[in-house]
């Protein structure tokens, strides 16, 4: 005892530690199931480690997360932490024992962890006892008291002296009582029903008033801990004169109940004490000794007259459940002697307290709401209750139900704590809010229940991929559109939320006509919407499919996609083209007989439109030289002769004929068809009746086959002519045709037999080729054409080049072979001389079929025709006509059909 009391202090903390660890290691081994003990002193500093629950309990940690242990909120969550990465367990704010625990000897702070593990979760129920520290010194309720004693008390007559209080409890409440040392008394230590221990004052030695009237004592009070407290008070003893008779009580002592639901101002007894003395030496009153507390006197009273003892204010079961008090009994004669009546008063339990409930989610702090993922397996626990009830016996026994929906079930966990665990697979795009109702009830009589309500909420998972309303989706556009105009817009949905539901649009790649399709349409990511990037040509592209893809911003994204099939809509954006009878510069040349009947038909005027539909429907019309004699069908486009002709060999007869379609606006395109006449007859063709139906003219047999004879010979003739005539001019004019009517003028068509039909050629070049290109009638395809092959190479370029071709071109599938029509517009005119031609076919220039995108209307005029070469070999043609010569003329622009190229 001699060390310093720092040294002293130091030296009782080891001693504690030591003997804390000694309790780990018991409570540990002790631990069954998931419930484990720790010990700590009150009153430790803010952060003292109390244990470690991943040590104690060999669970293993996840490295890979922030979040191990989760500390379940209850009632008294503040005094201990819960470190979420190891479990480790300290103290929160400061722990004051005595005020958590008032009157128990036991203090317990019980809560629940959770400790996570591989996706799996396992409750563990901690209960650490505060360990009581003497912390607080007996303390007397007054410094200073006085006690009487009549002179002739005999010896060990007792005196009930007030107790001191002391907090602590254990060994650190007060263990003894001692007296400063006197002659006459000395004190007995007791314990009341209430635990609390008191000094009674003891005589032992006979009193004499006129010897001593009074003597003055100290009453110390020390507690057992470790270093003690004590505190003390100064009784004064005041020896009183004699009265030979006190009160006498019925009994000394009572033992009544009283239950805690009890009203203010209840009959707890009724006392009675006699006095054998008369006048006021026998008149009794009532009162407490001076040695009961303060907060009995708050609680209870006694009638000074009656001897009735009374509830003063309403008293607590929970809060205090023994009271023992004394009531004297004391006459009103000069130098009482009072008598005692001891009572203890046992409070009893009544079922007055509801039910509490503490809902701690495992997901979220919004008080009354618990978050779970909709991916949550079966059995996943949502929410931990805990219930609490401060009820003693069965009126504190709780039983939890939860009514609302069957998704959710309840699970009891500890004897006082209850999990809410899913119970049934859960779709957030279903059903995304549950509303609980949780019921705690007691088993009193009558019980006592508490109602929550409760929320819980689905958090999203991307469980859904983004959805069209339709697998295809039709869109129509018009050809001809500007490149960049709006097309449609698509529009996915996705069920989930926030970023699992946030759509980015797509093209999915693809290749059209041998490009990508990036490149005909764009797509904007986040609106669907649809842009062309180019001019569409139904006649090149009637149907475009486009692949979209939509996708969310999950982890991992889903996608959905849809088919934009786009139909491009035909526009009257093609002129008619004219391609029987063969038209040069817009006109063509055709021979009759200059008696032709009425009804004959001379020639077909055939057409073709790039358009479909009713922009392709065409008619034909005569708009001028109707008078002449000719009528068109506007159907078949078959000429015919309308009325006896009386025309002479030298006449030339001039019709203009126009086909249009039946767009809107309709397209015309026209044709001058110039009628030659000759001499003789001709072979039976068609002609049409009066009701418009087409019939045939009757031929005697013998007519026919005079005609066909004389017809072959005068060809023979005619052909005999010719060629002698070009080589006698070949021989004069170096460079030039010596054909009739060639040289220096325009070159006049030569019509050709071929087969069963009339051809019409050029005549520029004399020289005839068999060679053929094997692709039909096409000059441009020969191999011995000018425009292609070696040929072209061999001679200088045209000024305006023939084919032009452009990437765009390429990507919407055009021939490799594109046209590009020349700037420049030539001021050269034409001649054109009649045909010897019989009224069959007659060729036309050719076309390159292949390129649909052909708008003759546009085609600027140019010089004449590039040279096309065909050599015409006997072998392979029965003969040949030239056209005698005509006047020459200039073509009108809306006359043209084919486009014309000018010579080097």
């Amino acid at each position: 005892l001699s060390l310093p009391g720092k040294c002293i202090t130091y030296w009782h903390r080891w001693i504690f530690i030591f003997s804390i660890h000694q309790f780990l290691f018991a409570s540990l081994a002790q631990s069954e199931g998931n419930t484990i003990r720790y010990q700590t002193n009150e009153e430790d500093a803010s952060g003292t480690v109390i244990g470690n629950l991943a040590k104690d309990m060999s669970l293993t940690l996840s490295h890979s997360s922030k979040t191990n242990f989760r500390m379940m909120k209850q009632f008294n969550d503040s005094f201990i932490r819960v470190r979420e990465s190891n479990g480790e367990l300290t103290v929160g704010e400061r722990i004051d024992r005595e005020r958590i625990c008032r009157h128990t000897p036991q203090c317990l702070i019980t809560f629940d962890v959770v400790n996570f593990s591989k996706e799996r979760y396992r409750l563990i129920h901690v209960e650490v006892e505060i360990k009581d520290i003497n912390d607080n010194s007996p303390e007397f309720p007054n410094k200073e008291s006085i006690v009487e004693i009549s002179e002739n008390a005999a010896v060990g007559s007792r005196i009930p002296l007030d107790p001191a209080a002391d907090a602590d409890v254990g060994s650190n409440y007060i263990q003894s009582y001692q007296i400063s040392v006197n002659s006459h008394f000395t004190i007995d230590v007791l314990l009341r029903a209430d635990g609390v221990k008191y000094a009674e004052l003891v005589l032992m030695k006979e009193l004499d008033r006129e010897t001593q009237s009074s003597c003055t004592v100290d009453l110390v009070a020390t507690d057992g801990g470790n270093p003690y407290r004590s505190g003390s008070t100064k009784i004064t003893i005041k020896v009183t004169d004699f009265n030979d008779n006190s009160p006498v009580f019925d009994q000394n002592s009572f033992s009544v109940s009283l239950p805690e639901d009890a009203p203010a101002g209840a009959v707890i007894l009724d006392l009675n004490a006699v006095d054998a003395d008369e006048g006021l030496n026998g008149e009794v009153v009532y009162g407490f000794g001076k040695q009961v507390s303060h907060e009995i006197r708050e609680l209870f009273q006694v009638d000074n007259k009656s001897g009735r003892l009374t509830l003063r204010s309403t008293v607590d079961f929970e809060d205090k459940n023994t009271y023992e008090l004394d009531v004297q009994a004391t006459d009103l004669g000069p130098n009482p002697t009072p008598s005692v009546c001891k009572i203890i008063i046992h409070v009893t339990d009544v079922n007055d307290n509801v039910p509490e409930i503490s809902i701690t989610p495992m997901t979220s702090t919004t008080t009354g709401i618990a978050y779970i993922s909709e991916g949550a397996d079966k059995d996943s626990l949502v929410a931990l209750i805990s219930t609490l009830d401060r009820d003693s016996g069965v009126n504190s026994q709780v039983h939890c139900t939860v009514y609302g929906h069957d998704h959710f079930k309840l699970r009891q966990a500890y004897e006082d704590s209850y999990m809410i665990v899913t119970a049934a697979v859960l779709d957030r795009e279903r059903i995304s809010e549950y509303n609980l109702t949780v019921m705690a009830e007691d088993f009193g009589s009558p019980p006592l229940r508490k109602i929550t309500q409760y929320t819980i909420r689905l958090s999203d998972e991307n469980d859904n991929a983004p959805h069209f309303t339709k697998a295809v989706y039709e869109v129509s556009v018009a050809e001809n559109n500007a490149p960049g105009a709006y097309i449609t817009t698509v529009e996915a949905s996705d069920a989930d939320l926030g970023n699992n539901g946030k759509l980015a649009y797509r093209l999915v790649d693809s290749v059209i006509m041998g490009s990508p399709v990036n490149t005909f349409v764009s797509l904007n990511s986040v609106s669907g919407s649809i842009y062309a990037l180019r001019s569409f040509n139904y006649e090149v592209m009637k149907l475009l499919d486009i692949h979209i893809q939509a996708s969310d911003g999950g982890s991992p994204r889903l996608q959905g996609t849809a088919v934009i099939r786009l139909k491009i809509v035909d526009q009257n954006d093609n002129q008619p083209s004219i391609i029987e009878p063969p038209l040069y510069k817009g006109s063509a040349e055709v021979f009759l007989p200059k008696d032709t009947p009425a009804g004959y038909v001379v020639t077909q005027i055939k057409a073709t439109d790039a358009d479909e539909g009713i922009n392709a429907q065409l008619s034909y019309k005569i708009t001028e030289g109707g008078h002449l004699g000719f009528s068109i069908n506007k159907d078949t486009g078959k000429v015919h002769v309308s009325r006896q002709l009386t025309y002479d060999l030298a006449d030339n007869v001039k019709v203009t004929v126009s086909v249009s379609d039946n767009g809107s606006p309709a397209l015309t395109s026209t044709a001058i068809i110039h009628f030659s006449f000759i001499e003789g007859t001709l072979p039976s063709l068609p002609s049409l009746a009066q009701n418009g139906s087409e019939e045939l003219f009757e031929w005697d047999i013998s007519i026919a086959i005079i005609i066909v004879l004389a017809g072959s010979c005068s060809l023979l003739l005619l052909a005999i002519i010719l060629i002698t005539t070009i080589c006698s001019r070949r021989k004069k004019e170096t460079g030039y045709s010596t054909l009739p009517g060639y040289g220096k003028e325009t070159v006049r068509p030569i019509t050709i037999w071929k087969g069963n039909s009339f051809t019409t050629i050029s005549a520029r070049d004399p020289h005839i080729s068999g060679k053929d290109s094997g692709k039909g009638d096409s000059d441009f395809n020969d191999s011995d054409s000018d425009i292609s092959g070696d040929v072209h190479k061999k001679e200088s370029p045209p000024t305006n080049s023939l084919w032009a071709c452009t990437s765009e071109c390429k990507v919407l599938g055009h021939s490799d072979r594109c046209w590009s029509p020349s700037a420049t517009r030539p001021n050269t005119g034409m001649a054109c001389g009649p045909h010897l031609s019989t009224f069959n076919k007659t060729a036309s220039l050719p076309r390159n079929t292949g390129r649909e995108n052909y708008y003759p209307a546009l085609i600027p005029k140019t010089n004449g025709l590039q040279s096309v070469y065909e050599k015409v070999q006997h072998q392979e043609f029965d003969y040949i006509l030239v056209g005698p010569p005509t006047p020459a003329r200039i073509q009108e622009a809306d006359e043209m059909s084919i486009p014309e190229y000018t010579n080097s």
